[in-house]
């Protein structure tokens, strides 16, 4: 009956849009040419081996470690209120939205000041991180130290003007619980941990630009698997309830084996957007053979603003974009400096939800150090080249 009732579910009216992306998505190969169908398996191929993999590894060592160490995030902040702000932008820094989604429920419960918001909203990245970590590791470091650096100083600065309380409305939680409530996938999660766990040491090889293939010796080996786990992650992120990602933290009561939960539903989330991101550049330029840096060269001193205004967006989906975008060579540093800098991926939703007031405000806010950081980047290493 259970079962039952789940698979129904699937035919819930406000799942349309789920059933448009998936029925839409899969019309590509099986109406387009060869070369489309080419092109588009080996565009999820890629998204899953350079990025769904990494991000399963990096979720599942940190939702590991959280649990065994039984790291309670809030509690900690609390404890050291000192050092709050710097722990804040730390938080932020972790690729995913996990880390400032603690930060804003421990803001509505009045373990965080509205610095620590600021600096957590200025310093993450969101699901994006994941993209431009897997893809340049160094030029990714340098972007999130510079974000926790600008987190530190947005945060101090913001908290000396309106104090440690502004904005705040007490809230209390319980998103983690609907969320282990509305998991409905558990005997499928399985295989594709057992899909996963190859896939991480595929991801390595390609990351060190070691052909899969040939190491193999079995020709479309990797295109193969990559496409396989795609597929498989889009399917769970179909059929399971929850409209969004987890939120990383720990609540009491937490099983080893929500560890796997989250890992699973937040890597098939970000897997998503990562195909939807690939495939939005990839399949244009395949069938127009029209270059878009020509649209982007032309806009020079607008890109990082561009960045920054796409950053307001909520939501990790135009974040990963722009991160494809700069990856692409469509826009440059400076602009995804911006982004990084102004966007705060999913976490804005929940932060709306809990305090809509201080999330508005703080996502303002992060708009006067990108547009510094950025433009001050521009014009010293890229105006003049």
């Amino acid at each position: 009956m259970k079962n039952q009732a789940f698979w129904l579910s699937l035919l819930d009216k406000n799942r349309w849009w789920r059933w448009a992306l998936m029925v839409g998505l899969f019309s590509i190969p099986a109406f387009g040419s060869m070369e489309t169908s080419t092109v588009f398996w080996e565009t999820l191929s890629s998204a899953y081996v350079s990025v769904s993999v990494f991000v399963g590894f990096t979720l599942l060592l940190f939702y590991t470690l959280e649990h065994f160490l039984k790291i309670d995030t809030g509690h900690f902040l609390h404890k050291y209120k000192k050092y709050q702000i710097p722990m804040a932008a730390l938080l932020g820094s972790l690729p995913g939205c996990g880390g400032a989604i603690i930060v804003m429920t421990q803001y509505s419960i009045g373990r965080v000041g509205f610095g620590g918001v600021v600096a957590t909203l200025t310093s993450t990245m969101g699901d994006a991180a994941f993209l431009l970590i897997a893809k340049e590791p160094i030029t990714a470091a340098g972007v999130i130290i510079t974000s926790i650096i600008v987190g530190i100083i947005s945060g101090y600065a913001v908290e000396k003007i309106h104090g440690y309380d502004f904005c705040r409305i007490n809230t209390a939680g319980g998103i983690l619980q609907n969320f282990a409530k509305s998991f409905h996938f558990e005997h499928l999660k399985w295989p594709w941990v057992v899909l996963l766990i190859p896939g991480i040491f595929l991801g390595f090889l390609s990351a060190f630009q070691i052909d899969i293939d040939t190491f193999f010796s079995i020709t479309g080996f990797e295109v193969f698997y990559g496409s396989t786990g795609a597929v498989f992650s889009l399917f769970l992120w179909f059929i399971n309830p929850s409209t969004g990602p987890s939120i990383t933290n720990r609540f009491e009561g937490e099983t080893s084996e929500y560890v796997w939960d989250k890992t699973v539903v937040d890597t098939c989330f970000v897997t998503v957007w990562v195909i939807f991101a690939f495939l939005l550049f990839e399949l244009p330029i395949l069938w127009t053979e029209f270059d878009f840096r020509e649209i982007f060269t032309t806009l020079g001193l607008l890109l990082p603003l561009i960045g920054i205004l796409i950053g307001f967006l909520p939501g990790c989906g135009p974040q990963v974009i722009t991160t494809t975008l700069y990856l692409q060579g469509f826009i440059p540093l400076s602009a995804q400096i911006g982004n990084a800098i102004s966007n705060d991926g999913d976490a804005l939703f929940p932060a709306i939800a809990i305090s809509p007031r201080a999330a508005v405000i703080a996502t303002l806010y992060t708009a006067i150090p990108a547009l510094i950081v950025a433009y001050g980047y521009f014009f010293v290493f890229e105006h003049s080249a």
